[in-house]
């Protein structure tokens, strides 16, 4: 029903912003990450909708980016999940993030999320895996990071990844091989490379 809705910011909630466009103001319920993102109180604004319908209730749900709100429509696609069992995926987790969880199989990763256990997280790993695509992992959505230090982190992950690929191994076992390994600003790519690799000889 409403694509977006481009307003002024006047309010927020612990989990909401309300939106004022056209004299009504929109309440409008999002994710933890979308608010750091979020303008200053009183600037205009642009959030990517979708609206819950119930019995009881119409809910607008909204984000930032239309890449946000493509993945979250995914989530409500999975069996047991929710708008808000979605919301809390998206609360802890990126969809870049999520994309990587989902390719390489880490369903701790996403199990991190409120109210999302293991059954679940391997449910959505297996109804998802097929479309969410290895390309879109690797897209840097600078415009929506501001942090340079996040970015660099994230760059050596996805050269580590590129280069494991290229060296014969399948997108899949890559991803698998860099699960749990700490990446920070200080790592660089030969460091994730080694130990990628050494996790390589224990699957």
């Amino acid at each position: 029903m409403y694509a977006y809705i481009k307003g002024t910011l006047e309010e927020t909630g612990e989990d909401y912003i309300v939106v004022e466009a056209g004299g009504i103001g929109y309440q409008i319920f999002t994710t933890g990450q979308t608010f750091q993102y979020l303008p200053s109180m009183g600037e205009e604004v642009k959030v990517y909708t979708y609206l819950h319908v119930r019995e009881d209730a119409m809910i607008l749900f909204g984000f930032l980016t239309k890449d946000d709100l493509f993945v979250f429509r995914l989530l409500l696609g999975v069996s047991g999940i929710g708008p808000k069992g979605a919301l809390a995926i998206l609360s802890v987790m990126t969809t870049d993030d999520l994309r990587f969880a989902v390719l390489g199989d880490d369903a701790k990763a996403i199990a991190k999320a409120p109210g999302v256990g293991a059954k679940t997280a391997q449910r959505l790993i297996l109804e998802l895996k097929d479309k969410l695509s290895l390309e879109d992992a690797f897209e840097q959505k600078l415009a929506k990071n501001d942090n340079p230090v996040q970015n660099k982190a994230k760059g050596a992950k996805n050269e580590a990844i590129e280069a494991l690929v290229a060296l014969g191994y399948s997108s899949s076992e890559a991803l698998k091989a860099l699960n749990g390994i700490e990446i920070t600003d200080d790592t660089d790519v030969e460091d994730i490379l080694k130990a990628a690799l050494k996790n390589m000889a224990f699957m």
